[in-house]
């Protein structure tokens, strides 16, 4: 099973750049894509053999998620049942026979960490939230979750080091998150990879010099490693500042 996670970074927008032709040769199982930034009605992007699920913010051209599907999920909840988190078009949840399907975009903590507490509570709050889910059945977050993790998973992390996505704050939560029984899929397959990311700045020329985060993922629960085949990062796919990210998983 082939899964993908893309931040398009405006669909709309993407859909110019290439995004059909990617969505079409990579054929994924599950496609999930996260900053959709539009609201219901103002695309036209219907997938044949794809059932499409979207998950709007209320504030026009912002945040936004959806994921589009093969297999019809048995139940699909949107948001994670906190009113506080519930207004931004973050994540959907699709259960499956075997798992739960995240799909997250995950609150930027913004310039000088001025969203800082509010991060830490979403962050708490979504571990609560996959805990109580695999309390039944195996989890998969993906998607844009807002931080590199480890040195090694950006290019400058010295000059870095208490910006948003590299605070200490953010990295302790997701060292929470993988100690609290959860697998970074890409580090089990690559733990050593250096140089690989997927999200540029369009600044200075950021791509072209890799000067980049890695801070899209494919998170699963340690039951699942067992069945885990192969992680990617599709670094050479333009179209948006972030490239698509890939699991596969028997």
């Amino acid at each position: 099973m082939k899964m993908i996670s893309w931040n398009v970074n405006g669909l709309r927008a993407c859909v110019t750049k290439g995004f059909k032709d990617f969505f079409n040769s990579i054929d994924a199982d599950i496609f999930s894509i996260q900053e959709t930034k539009l609201q219901e009605g103002q695309i036209d992007f219907a997938q044949e053999g794809y059932f499409a699920y979207w998950n709007y913010a209320e504030k026009k051209g912002y945040s936004g998620v959806a994921v589009f599907t093969k297999k019809e999920p048995i139940s699909v909840f949107y948001g994670m049942g906190i009113d506080e988190h519930d207004h931004e078009g973050r994540l959907i949840t699709l259960e499956f026979e075997d798992f739960y399907h995240i799909t997250a975009y995950v609150p930027n903590s913004q310039d000088k960490l001025a969203r800082i507490d509010y991060r830490m509570k979403w962050e708490d709050d979504i571990l609560d939230y996959m805990k109580k889910l695999e309390e039944k059945k195996p989890v998969i977050l993906c998607g844009d979750l807002n931080v590199a993790h480890n040195e090694i998973d950006l290019k400058n992390p010295k000059t870095n080091r208490k910006n948003a996505g590299f605070s200490d704050e953010e990295r302790g939560k997701f060292t929470k998150l993988i100690n609290s029984g959860f697998t970074d899929t890409f580090r089990y397959f690559y733990p050593d990879k250096e140089g690989i990311y997927s999200w540029w700045s369009y600044r200075a020329n950021a791509r072209k010099n890799n000067a980049g985060w890695r801070i899209d993922y494919f998170i699963v629960s340690e039951s699942l490693n067992d069945r885990l085949v192969d992680a990617k990062i599709y670094t050479e796919i333009m179209g948006s500042d972030h490239c698509p990210v890939e699991l596969e998983i028997k």
